[in-house]
């Protein structure tokens, strides 16, 4: 029996969508604090989201390439994981890794073979890999673009590495992800909303259920 299938949705920044994924049985929350982000969320925003959120949900902060004291405050508010979207080194996610204190998952942006080639140099020090769209040139932020990649590319992975597909899913679409892909896992943003930085509610529940009967 295959591991079920682990279902994260991201950039949640009120609590009445927090409680629409947990009550559609998530598996992960994130909380993005990024300003540039439609989904940024303030500390205090996302200290009371985890408090909500705790023994109910795993929570994750994303971060982009976030200096010491930026990942020790996020560190101090007790998330099951701090997310890494920017272009940080190994070095520098094994270094935050300790730190922190916290488990990893490093997001990975997918354009060419070499990109996934270069999985393998963050295998060992984080404690997820989520592979991501890589974003246009001249795009302001690392994710959230609702950009898909093409799927193909990941036939070049070691199979015995676990990953977190994202990008550009959406209700419609991640049926077909899981079945192509066979990710351990899939994270959403962009595609359960009605407008940037607003989720909706029903098309929570629809990536929800269409997932889980692709999974």
């Amino acid at each position: 029996m295959a591991d079920p299938l682990v279902i994260k949705i991201c950039g949640i920044k009120t609590p009445d969508i927090l409680e629409t994924a947990i009550e559609a049985g998530a598996d992960m929350v994130g909380f993005m604090h990024f300003q540039r982000s439609p989904r940024h969320a303030s500390v205090e925003q996302i200290a009371d989201l985890i408090s909500q959120a705790r023994g109910r949900i795993e929570t994750c902060v994303v971060l982009v390439n976030p200096d010491n004291s930026c990942v020790a405050e996020i560190a101090a508010l007790g998330p099951d994981w701090i997310q890494l979207h920017g272009p940080e080194t190994p070095h520098r996610v094994e270094a935050i890794r300790a730190e922190a204190g916290v488990e990893i998952m490093k997001a990975l942006p997918i354009g060419s073979a070499e990109d996934v080639a270069h999985i393998a140099d963050f295998i060992d020090v984080a404690d997820r890999i989520l592979v991501d769209a890589k974003p246009p040139k001249g795009a302001d932020r690392p994710g959230g673009l609702g950009e898909t990649f093409d799927w193909t590319l990941l036939k070049a992975l070691d199979p015995s590495v676990p990953f977190m597909l994202s990008g550009g899913l959406t209700p419609q679409s991640v049926a077909d992800a899981i079945k192509t892909v066979r990710p351990f896992g899939v994270d959403v943003s962009s595609g359960v909303e009605s407008a940037p930085g607003v989720k909706d509610k029903r098309l929570i529940e629809a990536f929800m259920r269409n997932a889980r009967a692709a999974g």
